[in-house]
Parts: C-alpha cells; sequence; structure tokens
C-alpha cells in the first residue's frame, strides 16, 4: 500500500522558515512519481504551489506558483524517498494546509494527510 507521510507544519512569525517533509511508502513508488506541494486555506480552493518531476525524467525540472517564486524550493532525496518544501519569507498568506501529491503512470495519484502551516503577523 502506498502511502505519503507529511511533516514539519507549525507556527511561525512571518519573514521566518519551515521546511515540510513528505516520506513516501517505497522506493519505486517514490522514483516513479513526479511530486508536487499542494495548500488550502480556509474557505479557498485547493491550490498548486510547487511541483518537482520524477527521478530520471527526460525533462526534470522545479516549477513554482508564482505566489512563491524566490521563496519556497522544493527537492526531492532519492535515497529517504522523501520530497521537501523549504519556505523562506513566510508571509501571513502562505497560512494552509499543505499537501503532499504524486502522481505517476503506475501507482497513479496519492495524497498525504496534511500539514497546517501558520504564519502570524
Amino acid at each position: 500500500q502506498v502511502q505519503l507521510v507529511e511533516s514539519g507544519g507549525g507556527l511561525v512569525q512571518a519573514g521566518g522558515s519551515l521546511r515540510l517533509s513528505c516520506a513516501a511508502s517505497g522506493s519505486a513508488f517514490f522514483r516513479t512519481s513526479a511530486m508536487a506541494w499542494y495548500r488550502q486555506a480556509p474557505g479557498k480552493q485547493r491550490e498548486l504551489v510547487a511541483t518537482i518531476s520524477s527521478t530520471g525524467s527526460a525533462n526534470y525540472a522545479a516549477n513554482y506558483a508564482d505566489s512563491v517564486k524566490g521563496r519556497f524550493t522544493i527537492s526531492r532525496d532519492n535515497v529517504k524517498n522523501t520530497v521537501y518544501l523549504q519556505m523562506n519569507s513566510l508571509k501571513p498568506e502562505d497560512t494552509a494546509v499543505y499537501y503532499c501529491n504524486a502522481a505517476g503512470p503506475i501507482f497513479g495519484i496519492h495524497w498525504g494527510q496534511g500539514t497546517q502551516v501558520t504564519v502570524s503577523s
């Protein structure tokens, strides 16, 4: 059974930093999946924050929503089967539940349970 487990959320003051982690169950699952972070603020739709290609992708790349470019960095560790979201210069509008997502041709689409990030002004 494939699984994504997020950690690293919390309460931080504006201007601070947090690093979210998302551990995947199984190297094959992780290696063949493109990974992404989404977020959902209260009363708003879930939005894409950042994506990173699957391991070995011909067009390996990371992409970001305009609202987080230059502040957030997505990365993946293919030994630890973990994807990270480093969030710097946090703003109150970054407050949301952050979800990890995996998508690939073999294992399909999977979501983590979410982790709360709260940025105080």
